[in-house]
Formats: C-alpha cells, sequence, structure tokens
C-alpha cells in the first residue's frame, strides 16, 4: 500500500466511521507535493509530535505540503477523555526537558514565520504543563525572533498562575477553544466548563504583557441549535475574543462522540458574516477549518483588521 493510500484510509474514512452519510464537501481530492515529506520527516527526526498526527487532522496532508504544522509538546498522552478528541488518553511520561530546543530548530529549518503551539492536558503536574509550554515559547523565540507564535492551550483547570506563566513567555496570540456550546459541554470536554474557559480569555488579555490576540474556535455538527451557537459568539465576542474559528465536527472512531449533522458550506458562511458583524477582527467559517488551518494568514489578517481600527489587545 502506497503513502497516499495509507494516508487517504487513516484520514479520511476513520473520521466518520458511522453516522450520517459523509457529504461530497467532506470528501477531497489529496495531492502529493515533496514539502509533504520533508516536513514529516523533520518531525521523525527530531522527535517532535503534532495534534495534525494525534487528533486525525483531516487538513494534515494541505498543511504538511505547504511546510506547516501544529506542534503538541508535553507528550502524545492527555489525561482527559475528551468526547471528539482522537488524542490518547493514559498516563502520560515526564515532559521532555530538550523539546522545547528541538522545536525550535524546527520552525528554523521549515522557516516558520508562524507557529502554533499546542500541548495535551497536564492534569498530573502541578503546573498543569505551563512551565514546559512557556520554555518552549522562549526556546522558539530567542532562535527565531521574527517567527509570530500562537499558543493554543488547555485551561489548566483554571489555575491563574499558570495561565499568567504562559502570558509572561510573550505568545502573539493565545488561542483556547469553546469547542462547543454551553449545554453540551459536559458531554463534549471531560473535566471543563465553559464557563471557564471564557474566563480564561478573559483574563488573558487583561493580564497579557505585551499585545495580544485572543482566539477561539467551536466545532459544529455535535446537536447545538443556532441559539446556542449565537449565544457562544455572543459570550466570546463580551469578553473581549479577536479571533474565531467554526469548522465541521468529525467523528474520530466509533468510540467517539456521533455526529449529528453534516452542515452545508453556505450554513458556515452565515455564521461567518454573522460573526464578522460582531465584530471579530477575523473569522474562519468552514468545514474543515480547525483551530490551527492557515493560521499564518489569519494571525495577519487580524492584525490588519486591528490597525485599520478594530478594538486594541489590552
Amino acid at each position: 500500500m502506497d503513502l497516499l493510500e495509507r494516508f487517504r484510509q487513516s484520514i479520511i474514512p476513520g473520521n466518520v466511521p458511522e453516522g450520517p452519510v459523509l457529504p461530497p464537501w467532506l470528501r477531497r481530492a489529496l495531492p502529493f507535493h515533496p514539502d509533504f515529506a520533508r516536513t514529516r520527516a523533520l518531525v521523525e527526526d527530531l522527535s517532535l509530535n503534532t495534534v495534525c498526527q494525534s487528533a486525525r487532522c483531516p487538513n494534515r496532508w494541505e498543511c504538511w505540503s505547504h511546510r506547516s504544522a501544529a506542534f503538541m509538546i508535553a507528550g502524545n498522552r492527555c489525561t482527559r477523555a475528551c468526547g471528539f478528541c482522537a488524542v490518547d488518553t493514559s498516563r502520560p511520561l515526564p515532559p521532555d526537558p530538550e523539546e522545547p530546543q528541538r522545536l525550535a530548530r524546527a520552525a528554523r529549518e521549515l522557516g516558520l514565520r508562524h507557529l502554533v503551539i499546542t500541548a495535551v492536558a497536564r492534569d498530573d503536574l502541578p503546573d498543569g504543563g505551563s512551565t514546559h509550554f512557556a520554555r518552549a515559547i522562549t526556546a522558539v523565540r530567542s532562535l527565531c525572533p521574527e517567527t509570530g507564535i500562537e499558543a493554543l492551550i488547555p485551561d489548566f483547570k483554571g489555575n491563574r498562575e499558570d495561565l499568567d506563566r504562559v502570558l509572561r513567555a510573550g505568545p502573539d496570540i493565545l488561542n483556547h477553544n469553546l469547542e462547543t456550546v454551553e449545554r453540551l459541554t459536559s458531554r463534549v470536554r471531560f473535566r471543563a466548563t465553559y464557563r471557564r474557559s471564557l474566563e480564561l480569555l478573559r483574563r488573558a488579555r487583561e493580564r497579557a504583557h505585551s499585545p495580544l490576540l485572543t482566539k477561539s474556535g467551536l466545532m459544529l455538527g455535535l446537536g447545538e441549535t443556532e441559539d446556542e451557537v449565537l449565544r457562544a459568539l455572543e459570550d466570546l465576542r463580551g469578553i473581549g475574543c479577536d479571533m474565531l474559528t467554526l469548522g465541521q465536527y468529525l467523528r474520530p472512531s466509533p468510540a467517539h462522540l456521533p455526529v449529528e449533522d453534516y452542515l452545508a458550506p453556505e450554513v458556515f458562511e452565515r455564521w461567518g458574516e454573522q460573526a464578522r458583524g460582531m465584530g471579530f477582527l477575523h473569522v474562519a467559517s468552514a468545514p474543515l477549518v480547525r483551530s490551527s488551518y492557515h493560521a499564518e494568514e489569519s494571525g495577519r489578517d487580524a492584525l490588519r483588521r486591528l490597525l485599520e481600527g478594530g478594538e486594541p489587545p489590552r
């Protein structure tokens, strides 16, 4: 079986093994590009993890072909078992102290102008993994001072000191996903709460040590109503969230939550227009949008809109 066929079987069908029939707009050709192999080889050579692989992202082929990846630090074993997420849930290993430097090398060798750093939830650690997160940001900043850094963080169980530790490292964008509407949060997100996530984003804007954009995202198709989605968008804008992603939930395996509905592209377009009208500096809304999809372009667009008169980061 060749590389393309293995990738096709592991990414596309695996996302939707059961439930409603996969609509045509979620089927896409997987073009070959030599930079895909280069990115994969670099990730393997430096012993790095990516959310692209661990979460079975349907955009991995496209992003890696453009030498772009969302790197996942602090291991690939999560202490939470969220109903939507494909990342392995098991007892994690101690964070690798050399990982931040390897991550910085990857950013330099790929020539990244924008880097997304995310992490598994490390509820087993006293600091929730925030020290490791801060060290990763600092290492990249030192080796690649021109690279924009987006930190896609867990909720740290609401611990303010852990959040402040990441903020002191100086990311350009602080990303934390709401994931779903308030009513569905307890079913979708293990140990997380809707209000805690909103408070984290609010506090990030308040406590930032340098200019900071905040970002969040939701998955649609889990059984939410339109009124609930609208309320979630209002809540995000109410705490000053700058950037928003909306995408279709895809089921990673039969053990995960089922897809309740596949929303047509025009529905995502309408939600995108609604959100832009509410004042978000950048909105990405389409079925295959994910939190870090086209992150560099999103960040650049948000900054441009900010300079044109949007609400300044605090």
